[in-house]
């Protein structure tokens, strides 16, 4: 078995609200560095680690994190809609790895995943459906939030079941990294918007588009600096990348909840899926950081960043 990993920040608001075209140039040079990547490591399953944005997973049950036997994309902000190419047996697996292994993973048979998932699929293997994935949803929005620990936990549990499939496996973590959008909470939400948070009535088209709207508004307030957003931090994302890029997985342990909103901003906690991802990696041995890519980008209300990684 050989092992790979990337980190790809996503945003709902590529193509909607895009910086100047020398950023763009950098983000698709990095983008197609990752794509290079992974030609060559050839993965014969992809480990996909996203979030949810109450798109899927609603307080009405709300585990910290899930893996899917099979999943279906709901088409959010022009991704993708329609099933991933989810291998079942692989997934099946997993799970039974990873229980057996003492972490209290949640199984869906019947996951549905939004952007977090579809966009990393559709931008580094050009569809939801081209490549054999198993989707593992990580809470990155919806408090209370457990401790990082877990994550890398469930990462490292992962990555020492996927050593039983006996095949090239790809971890993709996808989300962040510092970032605070305007995602809806449920403590003092109004009777309607909390009802929906915790029952997960889906949206008619028009709320979808308005909704989808004032996301994409809320990054020209950001862009303009006529928000009060928390802002990017770049020295807090560069801080998780050399984490990252010095097999210091351990240090994350120490990282609170509180303090990485402070630092990072409320959907901040999106990088507990590069953690995961990074750990399952780290769980068959030492890495080395082949390729780092970052920028603060307003208009999309992101840093963003581009990661690739393989085993020493």
């Amino acid at each position: 078995m050989s092992t790979a990993a990337v980190g790809l920040s996503h945003s709902p608001l590529i193509g909607k609200n895009d910086p100047a075209p020398e950023v763009l140039k950098r983000v698709d040079e990095a983008v197609a560095t990752a794509r290079e990547f992974i030609a060559r490591f050839d993965p014969q399953l992809v480990v996909l680690f996203a979030p949810d944005h109450y798109n899927g997973f609603f307080y009405k049950e709300m585990p910290p994190f899930c893996l899917a036997t099979a999943a279906h994309a709901v088409g959010d902000f022009g991704s993708s809609a329609g099933p991933l190419s989810v291998d079942t047996a692989a997934a099946e697996r997993l799970a039974a790895g990873v229980l057996a292994r003492g972490i209290d993973l949640t199984v869906s048979s019947r996951m549905t995943v939004d952007h977090g998932f579809a966009q990393p699929l559709e931008m580094l293997f050009d569809g939801i459906d081209k490549v054999p994935v198993v989707p593992v949803f990580i809470n990155g929005v919806a408090t209370p939030l457990g401790p990082v620990a877990r994550i890398r936990a469930l990462g490292t549990a992962i990555g020492q079941a996927a050593a039983d499939l006996d095949r090239r496996v790809l971890f993709l973590g996808s989300g962040g990294l510092s970032h605070d959008p305007p995602v809806p909470v449920l403590a003092g939400a109004p009777p309607r918007v909390a009802d929906a948070l915790i029952e997960g009535h889906p949206p008619t088209p028009e709320q979808r588009a308005k909704g989808e709207q004032r996301v994409v508004q809320a990054g020209r307030d950001y862009a303009a600096g006529a928000a009060t957003m928390t802002p990017i931090n770049p020295d807090w994302d560069n801080h998780l990348l050399d984490l990252l890029r010095d097999n210091a997985l351990a240090d994350f342990d120490d990282w609170t909840v509180d303090w990485m909103t402070r630092e990072g901003g409320g959907s901040a906690h999106e990088v507990r899926t590069w953690i995961a991802a990074y750990a399952a990696l780290a769980a068959g041995g030492d890495y080395e950081l082949e390729y780092r890519f970052y920028e603060a980008i307003p208009e999309w209300i992101a840093g963003f960043a581009v990661t690739t990684a393989a085993r020493r």
